[in-house]
């Protein structure tokens, strides 16, 4: 491993990312193609950024040969003043360097992993009879440490099993061979009541002692397989020689093994030292689940959180997490379970992209474990910060909708009609992701004959916004059409007679596939089916849909009343709507008798509403040969 550095005063890159600084292109002329980790720096000193590379020559340089998708990255790149590196053997090597110099100096530009809890751990002491308890110190004294636990309770599990099959001390005696050959100590409770076999007063070797703390390691290491063969052994060999007391008290052993096994194991025993990890994004935020699997069994499980900096790929988060997780955990798996293959190569290590069988069902597994460990995180963000929601979502839709700016006003539009008859058209509107319903509105079609959607969309969308024009009213980050490309395209010419097109962006959305269609894009886009952003669309479309009918509704039925009742000379809106209410129907009014339309409405009204539908009646009779 090699360190090289330079220093600088000055920084001259323009807004190409050219390199103007003589220092940087001697620095970027003299790269060499090994792995290695880079680091960059202010002209005053300030570490900005570590990264890793395969070629240092060839990841530092496209820093600077071009103008970069995200605003971040130009705005880090243009604050390079001096860069340091460190060329190691492998590209492995260079992952994990560099994940503990992220550790340690934590970097503006780099990604932020987020791990509040102080996770604990089983601890064997590095002392003679060595203890065993849990901890939330890792202390480098030479004690061995198994873990981290992210649940207590299966902590807690293994340690109430490991204290049901051996006998070991609780106590914090120096129990040093001279001190229990001068019998300073004297035995306790513990040994009284059976759960320590006395090793301060020589009671208990220490060969037989640190047999117990060997069985002991390989079930922390999950191999409980292992600890069930050497018992049966043991057990063997008592039987064998009539000891049948000290036979039964290791069938005890292997029985409370054997159904702690049984309840961890979750897939095929013959998966064996093998790790997991699962992918979940969700807006600047992924998260990534670890799980370690010994013949089946889960027996460590903990997810963590990568908070972005510069839209770094999912392949290189999880390249980073699986350094942070291989080290944590002192793992030696030589097979990896991923949702896909991370860009880095591990000496000695396969990694495997499952799509059937049990390792599929461990992968999905992992992925369930952390989508639950996001959203608690996201509820629990929401509930200590309510902007914090609002503003995640913001993100999370303008990623998803390719969108140039949050919408946080969004407008969504649908029409509505009955055989070319009663055509009207709704709006409503969603703030801050919320339905605003004070702003929803109703448009009956004004200038369109006959059902034509896509004439009734364009005339209310010219109406909405001509008036917004008018009034200096804040115009909609977003648009939402509910259609295809036909009604989509019917709003556009609206936006392009008002000059708005590109200015507020616009999309339609299909109601049998939910499918996304965008302006001069043929091809329908997809979103997740549980996304967020899919939810918010389909809650904009439903609550206009409902709106509108509800609104075509109320005025087919008032149509119904002017036709057929209101026509009537003499009669009124509030007389059509007595006699609808007491009779139901138009039909039945015109089949009743005059003595019950009397007795609703009294001798006069009633005389003129039946002889209107005697009269109507006999103009349609057929005319007698």
């Amino acid at each position: 491993m090699y360190l090289r550095y330079y220093t600088y005063d000055g920084l001259c890159i323009n807004t190409t990312m050219e390199v103007k600084s003589q220092h940087l292109k001697n620095i970027l002329e003299v790269l060499p193609d090994s792995p290695g980790v880079y680091q960059y720096f202010t002209s005053e000193g300030q570490l900005l950024y570590i990264g890793k590379a395969k070629s240092l020559r060839k990841r530092v340089y496209s820093y600077f040969n071009k103008v970069h998708d995200t605003a971040r990255t130009n705005i880090m790149v243009r604050q390079i003043a001096d860069i340091k590196y460190i060329v190691v053997e492998t590209e492995y090597d260079a992952l994990l360097l560099e994940n503990n110099l992220i550790k340690k100096h934590q970097p503006k530009y780099n990604v932020n992993l987020k791990d509040d809890k102080t996770y604990p751990w089983i601890v064997i002491k590095n002392e003679p009879f060595p203890r065993l308890f849990p901890t939330r110190r890792f202390i480098k004294d030479g004690s061995q440490y198994f873990g981290p636990y992210a649940s207590g309770t299966m902590m807690h599990t293994l340690l109430d099993l490991i204290h049901q099959l051996y006998k070991l001390r609780t106590c914090s005696l120096n129990l040093t061979d001279d001190n229990i050959a001068k019998k300073k100590f004297r035995l306790c409770l513990e040994y009284h009541i059976g759960n320590c076999k006395g090793p301060c007063e020589a009671y208990q070797t220490q060969q037989d002692y640190n047999a117990s703390i060997a069985a002991i390691k390989e079930i922390l290491k999950g191999n409980i397989n292992t600890v069930i063969g050497h018992l049966e052994t043991q057990m063997k060999d008592h039987a064998a020689k009539y000891e049948f007391e000290m036979a039964h008290q290791y069938k005890e052993k292997i029985d409370i093994l054997e159904r702690y096994k049984g309840k961890s194991v979750v897939v095929n025993p013959n998966i064996h030292n093998v790790d997991v990890y699962s992918f979940v994004e969700e807006s600047n935020s992924a998260y990534i689940n670890y799980m370690k699997v010994m013949s089946g069994s889960i027996v460590q499980s903990q997810t963590l959180e990568l908070k972005k900096k510069l839209d770094e790929s999912p392949s290189e988060l999880l390249g980073l997490a699986i350094a942070e997780m291989r080290e944590r955990y002192h793992s030696d798996s030589r097979e990896f379970l991923v949702p896909f293959e991370p860009e880095i190569e591990i000496p000695w290590v396969t990694f495997v992209v499952p799509k059937i069988g049990d390792k599929k069902h461990l992968l999905d597994l992992s992925e369930k474990n952390a989508k639950y460990f996001m959203k608690d995180r996201l509820d629990q963000a929401d509930k200590l910060n309510p902007e914090h929601r609002i503003e995640r979502l913001m993100e999370q839709m303008q990623k998803d909708l390719r969108l140039p700016v949050k919408p946080y006003h969004i407008e969504c539009f649908d029409n509505s009609n009955f055989q070319g008859d009663y055509a009207v058209s709704a709006m409503s509107v969603f703030k801050n992701g919320r339905p605003s319903k004070s702003d929803y509105r109703h448009y009956n079609i004004k200038t369109v004959v006959g059902p034509d959607d896509f004439a009734s969309m364009e005339e209310v969308i010219y109406r909405r916004y001509k008036r917004l024009l008018e009034e200096n009213q804040p115009l909609p980050q977003l648009i939402v059409i509910d259609g295809g490309k036909g009604q989509l395209g019917a709003a556009l010419n609206s936006l392009q007679k008002l000059d708005l097109r590109g200015k507020i962006s616009i999309i339609g959305i299909a109601k049998k596939l939910e499918e996304i269609y965008y302006p001069g894009d043929p091809l329908p886009m997809y979103l997740d089916k549980k996304s967020e952003t899919l939810k918010i669309i389909q809650q904009l479309r439903d609550e206009v849909h409902r709106f509108g009918i509800t609104h075509h509704r109320n005025k087919r039925s008032k149509g119904v009343i002017k036709t057929e009742l209101s026509e009537i000379p003499g009669v009124g809106e509030a007389t059509s709507q007595t006699l609808l209410r007491h009779f139901k129907s138009v039909k039945r009014i015109r089949e009743a008798s005059l003595a019950e339309l009397t007795a609703l409405l009294g001798a006069a009204k009633a005389k003129v509403v039946f002889d209107y539908f005697q009269a109507k009646a006999k103009d349609k009779l057929p005319e007698s040969e």
